[in-house]
């Protein structure tokens, strides 16, 4: 039995984590490395199937950045519609994960990256038609309200999603499309509301909902400018040890082995989980010029790695769970296999056996896959301009930015309408172009 059980732990045993291929695709695209992003990203969809969701995030991430909008909008609509159907995890996966660890489960998606490709998918489709952008971004609210409310409560009766930061950028760009209707002012009223409510730090907040309640778009012969600038590098998650739930595991190994004839392999491999890591920025906002004077600069609606990182404490003890649970399988297969040899007799067979145990415990890794390619903050900047064609340029600011030409984008202004702008800032540089729904003709 013992030599049989060998090949199985070895099987059974985790493997390279998401975020060791990570790092070179977020090198890649944070450096504006385009082709080679996407030579990686291709390279690991075709080599593993349940890292496909996120990585696809990321190459439509970096198609967006290219101005592929059409192409971007069609992966994110599939990964959305994967992550839906995920969402009631597979029994037998559940199942093999006890065997493994939690890289085996369906990945449905953290609660931030659901709603937040939704977002992605109105800005996307507000680049081509914009037909699909109002049922976009009625989507974000719509799904956040959706995760809290299904929470499954604790023991004691708490929700512990109830207190999520929640994806302000969905309200306030539901906000923009409604009033763009001139007829639909208290939805627009209601968003901006929301903003205000959710974003407090968000200044413009205030000036939307005055302008919304006098029911005026914007003034005659004019129409409102969009700069979305996503700034920063985004959160991602590494591979951390949980040490208090090892303790937790090092006792309940005592009481187990006190009770029972047999000896259960000693807990040497903490409990390895997964932790949003927040990247260290250098830009604060970006700055923007129209006919070479500045106009003003982006602010942020959106903190994007906060919310990662909240969302991932918030959700932590259920994660520690799972790995308890699998620790107690892992064992009571060990503690069986003894039983039914009767190890008592042998004691190098029962060294073996714990040997085998400690291998196979050690060699989990925490599931650290994620859309690795997200801003660290969405930010926006509204401006009313004259109808008709306007020269702009976009800067990065902050305490460590490396002073450069600014980047220029030209677009056109409809009288009444809105007018789009998307740029992608991780650093000092802008990766790709900045995408407009309007180019200047």
């Amino acid at each position: 039995m013992l030599r049989s059980l060998v090949p199985v732990v070895l099987l059974c045993c985790g493997c390279a984590t998401h975020a060791d291929k990570l790092t070179a695709i977020r090198s890649s695209y944070h450096s504006g490395n385009l082709p080679a992003a996407h030579a990686q990203i291709d390279a690991g969809i075709a080599k593993s199937s349940r890292e496909a969701d996120v990585l696809k995030l990321d190459k439509a991430t970096a198609l967006f950045a290219e101005g592929r909008v059409r192409e971007a909008e069609q992966l994110m609509r599939e990964v959305r519609d994967a992550f839906d159907a995920k969402e009631g995890r597979d029994l037998k996966e559940g199942v093999a994960a006890m065997l493994t660890d939690d890289q085996r489960l369906a990945y449905a998606g953290e609660d931030y990256e659901k709603v937040l490709v939704r977002f992605y998918l109105a800005l996307a489709n507000l680049m081509q038609d914009g037909s699909d952008a109002t049922a976009y971004a009625l989507q974000v609210n719509e799904k956040q309200q959706q995760i809290v409310q299904s929470a499954k409560p604790t023991p004691d009766g708490k929700n512990l999603k109830e207190n999520y930061k929640l994806v302000t950028a969905g309200a306030y760009l539901y906000g923009a499309l409604r009033e763009e209707t001139h007829t639909n002012y208290d939805d627009a009223a209601r968003a901006f509301e929301q903003v205000a409510k959710w974003q407090p730090e968000f200044a413009q907040a205030k000036a939307d909902l005055e302008r919304v309640k006098t029911g005026a778009h914007s003034k005659p012969g004019h129409g409102a400018l969009y700069v979305f600038a996503m700034v920063g590098r985004g959160p991602y998650k590494e591979e951390r040890a949980e040490l208090v739930s090892t303790v937790a595991v090092l006792i309940a190994d005592r009481i187990l082995s006190a009770l029972g004839k047999q000896s259960l392999p000693p807990n040497v491999a903490p409990i390895k989980v997964p932790r949003v890591v927040k990247s260290v920025n250098t830009v604060n906002q970006v700055q923007v010029f129209v006919g070479g004077k500045p106009v003003g600069a982006t602010q942020t609606l959106t903190d994007v790695g906060r919310m990662a990182q909240e969302q991932c404490d918030a959700t932590l003890p259920e994660t520690i769970a799972r790995a308890v649970v699998r620790r107690a399988v892992k064992k009571g297969i060990m503690y069986g296999t003894k039983e039914a040899i009767g190890t008592d007799k042998t004691q190098w067979t029962s060294l073996a056996l714990d040997l085998v145990g400690v291998a196979w415990e050690a060699t989990e890794s925490a599931d650290t896959r994620c859309w690795g390619l997200l801003p660290d903050k969405i930010q926006v900047l509204r401006l009313e301009l004259p109808e008709g064609v306007h020269s702009l340029a976009l800067k990065p600011e902050g305490a460590n930015v490396t002073a450069g030409a600014p980047d220029a984008v030209t677009v056109s202004v409809e009288n009444g309408r809105n007018t789009y702008i998307v740029a992608h800032y991780p650093g000092s540089r802008m990766v790709g172009k900045a995408v407009t729904n309007k180019p200047a003709k």
